[in-house]
């Protein structure tokens, strides 16, 4: 393990995942009896954080939490992972966010989402946070958040030449004068056609998508494509870097675990290609376990 060279700041969600695995995924109108109820620490950004953490990032964490049961456990949690929460705040009227979770026998999941106290993190909340960040460090931001507050985070980590790593998931538009303030994009399929107007089915697709994004300003694209890898795109590199063949349980946090690897990877100065196997291999172990945060592969368990 390389020493670390700054801290890895990721502003996003928090929630608690509620997790029904049963054999099959309900239709529109349909009851399905389940097998199994979990319930854990989920959230786009809490996942990538504890990723980080336990991948041996020097993680803080910038979320807004309710004044409940929910909030105060992902605060303990976060805590228990060594992360930085002073940077956490409270919302007094709307509660923690709660996500609503179905996995099938595949591992194939479906997911909604009621955002809560996630809605209320604004910029405000962040400005002596990011008065902090330097060309040492790493920002690692989602869409579970207003995305005008992602917007300002954004743009301020790269007047304060903080590299950044945007994951657009859930996919939303981004005003196109953002996409040069970004140092790496890790779109999947979907949201990467959604940015670009390109379907992506295939790693043809997939490549054309990732110059467009290049075109917009981005200097370094990773597209993800699930079981098949990733696609990664820089001024050095083009093409498919292939994921570690495993059984998947269950796929919930594989996109989370993979951008907190990058991260994590980036931080300790491994080049794009390197630091993209580094987190196929961790994604591939995350799908082994269920569940979102509890799946997060920790660094001992990583292959040399």
């Amino acid at each position: 393990m390389m020493p670390s060279s700054g801290k890895i700041v990721v502003i996003g969600s928090s929630n608690t995942d509620m997790v029904v695995k049963s054999r099959k995924l309900p239709a529109p109108g349909e009851t399905v009896i389940g097998e199994t109820f979990l319930m854990n620490p989920g959230g786009k950004g809490a996942n990538q954080a504890v990723a980080a953490a336990r991948l041996g990032g020097k993680v803080i964490m910038a979320a807004r939490i309710g004044n409940d049961v929910f909030g105060k456990q992902a605060v303990s949690q976060f805590e228990n992972e060594n992360m930085d929460t002073a940077y956490i705040t409270v919302d007094e009227e709307l509660p923690s966010g709660v996500a609503l979770i179905n996995v099938d026998a595949n591992g194939e999941n479906c997911i909604s989402v009621a955002p809560g106290s996630n809605s209320k993190l604004s910029p405000e909340h962040l400005e002596q946070l990011l008065e902090t960040v330097s060309g040492q460090d790493l920002a690692l931001l989602q869409l579970e958040i207003p995305v005008e507050t992602a917007v300002f985070a954004i743009r301020k980590c790269f007047e304060k030449k903080c590299r950044v790593i945007l994951n657009p998931a859930p996919a939303s538009p981004l005003p196109e004068n953002l996409f040069p303030c970004l140092y790496l994009i890790t779109p999947n399929e979907t949201e990467a056609a959604l940015l670009t107007g390109i379907p992506v089915t295939d790693i043809q697709s997939a490549a054309e998508a990732a110059q467009q994004l290049r075109a917009k300003g981005v200097a370094n694209v990773i597209i993800t494509l699930g079981s098949k890898g990733a696609f990664l795109l820089t001024d050095s590199y083009s093409g498919l870097i292939a994921a570690p063949q495993v059984t998947a349980v269950d796929t919930t946090a594989a996109g989370d675990c993979f951008n907190g690897a990058v991260a994590v990877a980036l931080a300790e100065q491994m080049p794009l290609e390197k630091a993209v196997a580094f987190a196929g291999k961790a994604a591939a172990l995350c799908v082994t376990k269920l569940g979102a945060q509890s799946s997060m592969p920790y660094r001992s368990e990583m292959p040399a």
